[in-house]
């Protein structure tokens, strides 16, 4: 048995494709419906939210939008199998899920089929919900005294010093819908491309349910900071005066959707688990795929940009999906070589759409892994946080006799050699060239907080060296090719890294 659920809403300014009018399985919007009216049959045009390639099979696959999450319809829901790895077989959607003992089997009950599948994140929820598990809420609702200060927070969202961390607990977890919400309407792009401000309200709110909160560091808060930085950078001087509303406009969608439904484990992981995801993309940047497919998936699901020309709405997929493409640190030296090449020649024309389109791949670049750029209190936590990640996979390789990732093994490696090989290899050469393209304040800032953190790593690792027996061992001396794993930017794991 099928469930049509339809919210009515307030009649719009302009009409509303009728493709978009409803959906089954899902929220449906219909413009010709009231608040509190009853949404008129004749006008539901009934179809499933995916697509089916084998709608006759009861166990087809139905693939959601573009393709990237699947969910088997008619036989109730059962944890598919999504490795043929003989030692492995993980669902990540429930992999920070506990147990539950007095849970029974989905497939027992038809009033448990589950007919569509967003992400891995949502149907997290999804399940809780249909065990009977409430939902766990973090805060209890703010006072007006926690809003005040967030909007006080707001009033300095282009400083580098901006603490996502503090926003986040007084936005009550909705770090990344507000600071995007108010980006997007300081911008004054709201208004420019006449966006509806339903639609991008859901879209925000999905976006951000999709990032996984059980994730020590890739998660809607990372999102919220990339986007902070993203704006920062997009202020500079050089591209304040040179960006496009267009360009701004996705710049900050990138930002806020550049590790959308992450699973917490790198894409070496899911090259070798057999992963389907992996498959899909043939082994080619494969998170970065899922996060713009997800992306724009998204962005069709809400009919966020259903009001522009057909063209300009796909165009602008398709450059959401180069910005964060151009996020997978397997192609970090291939960029950082074109950008060298572009200063070393001086021929970088901010009137070129090119070449501006580039630039912001370089700022969603350093955006991304500008962690160790920050004041030493903010980048010690993200530099623990991604490596509590790093070790949880480390953890389930060696539950599944798996080879070990580099730096992902806790026996051999430490937060502080882990950021002084980033830092070294990764962080300084990228950030070295930004400057020398925005020789500004904040360039040197962040360079100097780069050099004071690489300092204050090493001072901690001698003093853990220098309690423990005997003189440090090679791989633990900040001096000595400065980290285990970190020799080389290729080591850093592909998608769990620090983006």
């Amino acid at each position: 048995m099928e469930v049509c659920y339809q919210l009515p809403v307030l009649p719009l300014d302009r009409p509303v494709p009728k493709h978009v009018l409803s959906r089954r399985g899902a929220i449906s919007f219909s413009s010709s419906s009231s608040l509190f009216g009853a949404p008129d049959p004749r006008q539901l045009s009934q179809r499933r939210g995916a697509i089916s390639y084998d709608s006759s099979d009861q166990t087809a696959l139905y693939i959601r939008m573009l393709g990237d999450v699947r969910v088997r319809s008619q036989v109730g829901f059962e944890p598919e199998r999504r490795s043929s790895h003989p030692y492995l077989c993980i669902d990540f959607r429930t992999l920070h899920t506990r147990p539950s003992s007095g849970s029974t089997s989905a497939d027992s009950s038809p009033e448990r089929r589950v007919h569509r599948l967003l992400s891995f994140q949502r149907y997290l929820h999804s399940s809780r919900l249909l065990r009977g598990i409430p939902q766990q809420i973090p805060l209890h609702i703010l006072d007006e005294d926690y809003t005040g200060q967030a909007r006080c927070m707001l009033e300095k969202v282009g400083t580098w010093n901006f603490d996502i961390f503090l926003f986040d607990r007084l936005t009550n977890g909705n770090s990344l819908i507000t600071l995007t919400l108010h980006l997007l309407n300081q911008y004054g792009l709201v208004e420019l491309f006449q966006l509806d401000m339903l639609k991008l309200w859901r879209f925000l709110v999905m976006v951000q349910e999709d990032y996984h909160s059980d994730n020590p560091y890739h998660n809607a808060v990372h999102a919220a900071d990339v986007t902070q930085a993203m704006y920062c950078f997009m202020q500079e001087p050089i591209l304040a005066k040179s960006l496009t509303s267009c360009d701004i406009l996705l710049g900050l969608l990138a930002a806020a959707t550049h590790d959308l439904d992450h699973p917490g484990v790198n894409q070496p992981f899911l090259i070798k688990t057999d992963h389907y995801l992996a498959t899909l993309y043939r082994n080619n940047s494969v998170l970065e795929n899922h996060h713009w497919k997800s992306a724009v998936g998204l962005l069709r699901e809400t009919g966020l940009f259903s009001h522009l020309p057909a063209e300009d709405s796909l165009n602008m997929e398709r450059e959401l999906g180069s910005l964060i493409l151009a996020t997978d640190i397997s192609r970090q030296n291939d960029y950082l070589c074109r950008f060298r090449r572009h200063l070393d020649q001086d021929n970088l024309c901010v009137s070129n759409a090119s070449h501006r389109h580039f630039l912001l791949q370089m700022a969603l670049k350093c955006a991304d892994i500008c962690n160790p750029c920050r004041p030493w209190e903010l980048s010690k936590q993200w530099s623990e946080k991604v490596t509590d990640e790093f070790f949880q996979q480390g953890d389930i390789e060696k539950k599944h006799k798996l080879e070990v990732s580099p730096v992902c093994d806790r026996e051999m490696n430490t937060v502080g050699n882990i950021q002084i090989g980033f830092m070294t290899y990764v962080v300084e050469p990228l950030f070295a060239e930004w400057t020398r393209f925005s020789d500004t304040r904040l360039s040197h800032t962040m360079m100097g907080h780069i050099r004071l953190n690489k300092a204050s790593w090493g001072a901690l690792l001698r003093e853990q060296s220098s309690v423990a027996e005997g003189p440090s061992s090679p791989g633990t001396d900040p001096e000595d090719g400065a980290a285990t794993g970190g020799s080389s930017s290729k080591e850093i794991p592909q998608g769990s890294r620090e983006s």
